[in-house]
C-alpha cells in the first residue's frame, strides 16, 4: 500500500504518493515540534520540515543521520528515489507542514 503525503500548510499542492517505506523515512526530515518554526504540537502523522533542511538535502543529495547515543557520530546517507521526490515536492510547492498517511 502506498504512502500518501499531503501538504497541510499548502492545500493547493497536490498530494504525493510514495512507497510504504517512506512512513519510516519521514522522521529523517522532521523538525522537532517547537523548533525551527514548527508548531509546539503536531497531530498524529504530521511533520514539519524546514525549507533550509529541504534545500540542504536537495543540494547535497544526502541525509546526515546523527546517532542518538553519540552526537559526534554522524553518517551521510544518499537520498533514495522516494526521498528525493519528497524533497523536490517540498521545494516546488513551498511546503513545510505535512501529513503522512
Amino acid at each position: 500500500m502506498a504512502c500518501v503525503v499531503t501538504a497541510i500548510d499548502r492545500p493547493d499542492a497536490p498530494s504525493l504518493s510514495l512507497g510504504t517505506r517512506f512512513r519510516h523515512d519521514i522522521v529523517y526530515f522532521a523538525t522537532q515540534p517547537g523548533t525551527g518554526g514548527a508548531p509546539d504540537t503536531l497531530g498524529s502523522g504530521e511533520y514539519w520540515v524546514t525549507r533550509e533542511d529541504a534545500e540542504r538535502c536537495s543540494e547535497d543529495g544526502c541525509l546526515v543521520i546523527v546517532s542518538p547515543l553519540d552526537s559526534a557520530a554522524r553518517t551521510e546517507l544518499e537520498l533514495s528515489e522516494d526521498q528525493e521526490r519528497f524533497v523536490e515536492w517540498l521545494l516546488e510547492h513551498d511546503v513545510r507542514h505535512v501529513r503522512v498517511q
